[in-house]
């Protein structure tokens, strides 16, 4: 008797179907392998009054949005615009304390900075509704580190809010406009979007958390959703394959300072400054983390989103050249435990 192998659609759906059920917020999942989509699912409702999630739902990426704004400053690197070795005060005369002349461009990047995050004093209104600006307001009197540049990994999100407005010193453009218009455009990326809290997009996926049924969790609800170089991309699975391939292609970027991306800079593992990511093995480059190949496992280049109900992974397989991403507006299911699950499915395709 001949046994046949069911197929990866209804092996993953096995994985998935359970996690993110018909009603209630669920997941767009997409894989690629090589140039061709072999996967492409949604599971659940975008919004308890709305459709069903596909791979055209935007959810917000949350800091997945990291590696777009790297890929700025490094585009800038490229012109010959900036040095990652620039210090930091040279672009921000207004930071008076000496710490900034040691803190590195590369530091900003890659969670290496020793800056603090000392936003506690906000109150929670604040914090809820804060913008750019209100959340790299406390740098400019900051005048102490956790540790010396380039010693240790904190991850903080101001450090790359303030990147966003070193692309728009060095530019001369607003952020969003760079970006729409270096990344997205050449990209095709015509349809992904910083948050605006003055145009909702009715296409876009709500976040949710339950608590006593389900409870919107998004704008209004989390604080600091409107900053945008830390976190506030608004995509789809779809758009952001064409990301992947415009990266392959060195459109945005050449090959080297691509490779210096995604290459280890930051030893995650083991930090005493920040549990995020904080697993064995682990390490930060210029917007993505990094697992490098061990013990039979495959080098991962991923990076992962929280912001309110959102909860996002994309993670990459250069020795592959596999995309697996997953894009959900619910928190409470186990991402890593669902990355291993789906990587021993997909490894193995040829």
């Amino acid at each position: 008797m001949v046994s046949c192998k069911p197929s990866l659609e209804s092996r993953l759906d096995q994985i998935l179907k359970p996690l993110f059920p018909a009603d209630e917020p669920g997941a767009a999942v997409l894989v690629m392998k090589g140039d061709d989509i072999v996967f492409d699912k949604g599971y659940g409702i975008a919004r308890l009054d709305g459709d069903g999630i596909d791979g055209d739902t935007h959810f917000n990426i949350a800091s997945v949005s990291k590696q777009f704004t790297a890929v700025a400053i490094l585009q800038l690197v490229q012109e010959g615009k900036l040095s990652l070795n620039d210090a930091v005060g040279v672009y921000f005369p207004e930071f008076k304390s000496a710490i900034w002349k040691e803190i590195r461009i590369k530091h900003l990047l890659s969670h290496s900075s020793g800056v603090p995050d000392e936003r506690g004093y906000l109150t929670r209104e604040q914090k809820v509704f804060g913008d750019d600006d209100l959340a790299v307001e406390y740098l400019k009197n900051l005048d102490h580190l956790h540790f010396p540049p380039g010693t240790a990994y904190e991850y903080i999100n101001p450090t790359y809010t303030l990147l966003g407005f070193l692309v728009e010193r060095v530019s001369g453009e607003p952020f969003t406009e760079y970006v729409r218009k270096h990344i997205f455009g050449p990209a095709g990326m015509d349809d992904t979007y910083y948050f605006d809290r003055d145009d909702e997009r009715p296409d876009a996926a709500h976040g949710y958390i339950f608590d006593d049924g389900w409870q919107e969790y998004d704008f209004g609800e989390e604080t600091f959703f409107a900053t945008r170089p830390d976190g506030g991309m608004y995509t789809s699975t779809h758009e952001f394959v064409k990301w992947e391939k415009v990266l392959r292609s060195g459109a945005l970027l050449d090959e080297v300072l691509l490779h210096l991306a995604m290459s280890p800079h930051t030893q995650v593992s083991g930090s005493p400054w920040s549990d995020y990511q904080n697993r064995p093995n682990t390490w930060y480059g210029y917007g993505w983390f990094l697992e490098p190949a061990k013990d039979g496992a495959p080098l991962r280049i991923y990076h992962t989103g929280d912001n309110g109900g959102f909860k996002i992974m994309a993670a990459r397989y250069p020795e592959q050249n596999l995309l697996i991403l997953i894009f959900a507006n619910r928190n409470d299911w186990d991402r890593y435990e669902l990355l291993m699950q789906l990587e021993k499915e997909l490894i193995t395709i040829n």
